[in-house]
């Protein structure tokens, strides 16, 4: 198997515990370890969460990096995939958890398609305890499906990918941008020619709660989704109808909608 980073992100408001059970997912449960993670402190975090961490930073396959002050995530993985020693890189969230087979199946998969810049794959969703599944996220699995859907949503769950570091400097790497730092990069990619791929597989158990929707919404992720749409319509990727009902249809959810019909539409019409 190829030697491959993992770059995760953890900030004050992180729970000790969550960050323990997503980092130990990652290393002590693999079936395949990553050679190297690269864990990003942005910025201050209380005397528990600095605690948990320094742990893990007595362990070789570590490389922490404290931030003096917080950069936001999308700065945060900017950093880390920069520093990363290897060509595969896998990106994990702090407080998720990754199913053991996990970076077995991308590795595999990386080294039969060697055409293939980023691989993601299926997620799941819980409440307070990982046997809990509320949601599952389905997403399409070969690049011509992706890149089509990708026209009205996300097409790759953020927190399940494994990618080819250069494939992703190449597109201008992960940059700031309010709460879609991975849609952002996923159309930079579509637009630098880079190859998609998700596996059918659930890979990662993804940590919920009720605030998750609440997030989704306002003035400010509008305007960051409305802005990515037009990059892909200044691209050539989708068409101006196209775009406008992409725009209108955001405002309606982001905008107009309380976060209580918000959340009972994401949990009903876009998870199974």
């Amino acid at each position: 198997m190829n030697n491959f980073s993992v770059i995760t992100s953890v900030y004050k408001n992180d729970c000790p515990e969550f960050v323990r059970v997503a980092l130990d997912s990652i290393t002590k449960e693999q079936t395949v370890k990553p050679s190297e993670v690269v864990l990003v402190v942005d910025g201050p975090v209380p005397e528990a969460l600095a605690v948990a961490i320094k742990e893990y930073e007595r362990d070789a396959v570590f490389h922490v990096v404290w931030l003096s002050e917080n950069k936001g995530l999308g700065n945060a993985l900017r950093l880390g995939t920069e520093v990363t020693k290897y060509e595969l890189v896998a990106r994990m969230d702090s407080d998720d958890i990754a199913l053991p087979d996990r970076f077995e199946k991308q590795l595999a998969y990386m080294e039969a398609h060697h055409e293939c810049d980023i691989v993601g794959g299926q997620m799941t969703e819980f409440i307070d305890e990982p046997t809990n599944i509320v949601g599952k996220r389905v997403v399409p699995t070969e690049n011509k499906d992706i890149q089509n859907y990708m026209k009205s949503r996300c097409a790759m769950n953020h927190v399940t990918v494994m990618f080819r570091k250069q494939a992703v400097l190449g597109a201008g790497n992960y940059q700031d941008w309010f709460w879609n730092e991975d849609y952002y990069l996923w159309v930079r990619m579509m637009i630098a020619g880079c190859k998609f791929a998700n596996l059918p597989d659930v890979l990662v158990n993804v940590r919920s709660g009720s605030d998750q929707y609440a997030r989704r919404g306002g003035r400010k992720y509008y305007e960051s989704e409305k802005g990515i749409q037009r990059l892909m319509l200044d691209n050539g990727i989708i068409s101006r109808p196209r775009y406008l009902f992409n725009v209108f249809v955001r405002w309606c959810i982001q905008c107009a909608m309380p976060n209580w019909l918000r959340g009972f539409m994401f949990r009903t019409l876009f998870r199974k």
